[in-house]
């Protein structure tokens, strides 16, 4: 039964080397192989105990270029599927963690182990987004972090102040880390929707963007 589960979540990630190549002739041969090395990923650590899982996908979506939405998409606030993120080699927070949640996912991550976390980072005093990891339901959440490559517990990251946090099912307020109060669906937030949508479909949508 496991493996059925996980060949369910890794199928929209999974891109057949005709779509690679098909990408790569769209947007460039380093778009492509980006993309060939994400596949790889999924392949290669596929088998590796969780902590292992956390490391190899965090340090490996670290290596992207952070790029503000409104000079990387011309658009104020926009949520990027995975594909888009690397093919476009930049995004912001919201798409570090997004393309960190949905690859541990297809990796065999248990959806409710892990939320996206929106957080204040109270050095550059702003808004900013993390993936937050739970080895157990009690236990203080681990930070996939774009900002700081170390995944540190929440409780080891006081630059960070937890406003909500979400998965693909629920939301809730956030306390010092944790998931504090249950407040409803995940459906509420629509730049959420839309990025699970395009991923549920494996589509790509970069319009005009350069790799």
């Amino acid at each position: 039964m496991a493996s059925l589960v996980l060949a369910d979540q890794t199928r929209p990630l999974r891109l057949s080397e005709q779509q690679i190549s098909r990408y790569g002739q769209l947007y460039g041969e380093a778009a492509a192989k980006r993309l060939a090395a994400w596949q790889a990923l999924l392949q290669d650590a596929a088998n590796l105990p969780e902590p292992q899982k956390l490391d190899a996908v965090n340090r490996f979506f670290n290596q992207v270029r952070f790029i503000d939405d409104i000079d990387h998409w011309g658009k104020e606030d926009y949520w990027a599927t995975p594909a888009e993120f690397l093919i476009s080699n930049g995004g912001d927070c919201e798409d570090f963690s997004i393309a960190k949640y949905y690859t541990l996912r297809a990796l065999g991550v248990a959806d409710e182990r892990m939320s996206l976390a929106y957080v204040k980072s109270l050095e550059l005093n702003q808004a900013h987004m993390v993936l937050t990891y739970y080895a157990s339901p009690e236990a203080m959440p681990v930070v996939l972090d774009n900002l700081i490559g170390e995944i540190r517990p929440a409780d080891k990251r006081p630059d960070l102040l937890h406003v909500y946090t979400f998965n693909g099912d629920n939301l809730w307020l956030s306390k010092k880390g944790r998931r504090a109060e249950l407040v409803g669906t995940s459906d509420r937030l629509k730049p959420w929707t839309s990025v699970q949508s395009r991923v549920e479909n494996n589509s790509v949508n970069l319009n005009s963007q350069e790799p």
